[in-house]
């Protein structure tokens, strides 16, 4: 069978495999979901009209930001993971824009095209599955990450990139995510990719910045070294990206714990079938939303913005 990319009658780009479709979600909430929604983020109506109308009064009143005030899909990817709290929502959307003033390097023209060889080399992968409670599914595998082609720099953009992508999905503002971190393959030219500030700088951004409900961070197949590179990370990790760390080892029983066997591949200790794909496929995919990204990029501080363009 051969793979490759399709579009849906909305040119939604979609890659079929086996029985999954890989693609970007962005139907909004469907009835169960709607219910769900209602239950775990207090999405109803009043508060839905509460946390835009809100929310826009904030933006309004920020001086030098630019962001798409008349549209409620941006503005409700902030406010879902707050679970319509139009006070917290507007403090990560600060935050979120301030890190790209603050690290400029991190922070414009991050786009599918600038960091297309992490994605080709398949260190970052999406599984088209997902949780009992609809939560997307990214994997890492250091195994597939060659330092001498691929910068740590570039693999936190990669990061970013995804997260935004995950931040599109109304499914994944509900569910959140799930991220399987598999280390098999780590050795000492990994580890000295990574630095104190560097890892500082990219736990800044996952603890504070994202709008995502992280929803847990499974690490597996840790070699001896693993320590050394955690060490690095440790002196920065919040309280709650701590209760959402899974060190499982060798042990798929306990991972199956969170993540149900139907949503997980074989090498992870599940039943789904899916076919292996290619990164560049997924690469492809992506290109699809390069102009969003392009767009995406020219929200913020406008000053900020103008400075970084000279």
């Amino acid at each position: 069978m051969v793979i490759c990319i399709e579009t849906d009658e909305n040119n939604i780009p979609q890659i079929q495999l086996g029985q999954h479709l890989l693609r970007l979600d962005a139907e909004e909430l469907g009835p169960k979901d709607k219910k769900r929604a209602e239950e775990e983020i207090r999405e109803t109506p009043e508060n839905v009209r509460y946390g835009l109308a809100k929310i826009r009064e904030y933006i309004e009143a920020e001086p030098d930001f630019n962001v798409p005030l008349d549209d409620d899909d941006y503005l409700t990817k902030f406010l879902r993971p707050c679970r319509y709290i139009p006070e917290n929502a507007f403090k990560i959307m600060k935050r979120y824009y301030y890190f790209k003033v603050k690290y400029p390097k991190y922070g414009f023209n991050i786009t599918p095209a600038s960091i297309r060889q992490v994605f080709d080399t398949e260190v970052f992968k999406f599984l088209p599955t997902r949780t009992s409670t609809g939560c997307r599914i990214m994997t890492v595998s250091v195994a597939n990450w060659d330092p001498k082609k691929v910068t740590m720099e570039e693999l936190f953009k990669a990061v970013m990139v995804s997260m935004e992508i995950a931040m599109l999905e109304p499914k994944t503002q509900l569910g959140g995510v799930h991220v399987i971190l598999d280390t098999a393959g780590l050795s000492l030219m990994h580890i000295y990719q990574f630095s104190p500030s560097l890892a500082k700088v990219m736990l800044e951004w996952i603890q504070e910045c994202v709008a995502v409900r992280l929803k847990g961070i499974h690490i597996l197949n840790q070699p001896l070294i693993f320590n050394m590179g955690y060490k690095i990370f440790k002196p920065f990790l919040g309280e709650r990206i701590k209760k959402l760390l899974f060190f499982h080892g060798q042990n798929r029983q306990v991972l199956l714990e969170h993540i149900s066997p139907e949503a997980l591949t074989p090498q992870y200790g599940g039943t789904a079938d899916i076919p292996d794909y290619p990164g560049t496929l997924f690469s492809d995919m992506l290109f699809y939303y390069e102009e969003d990204f392009q767009l995406h990029n020219t929200y913020g501080y406008k000053s900020a913005q103008k400075k970084i363009e000279q």
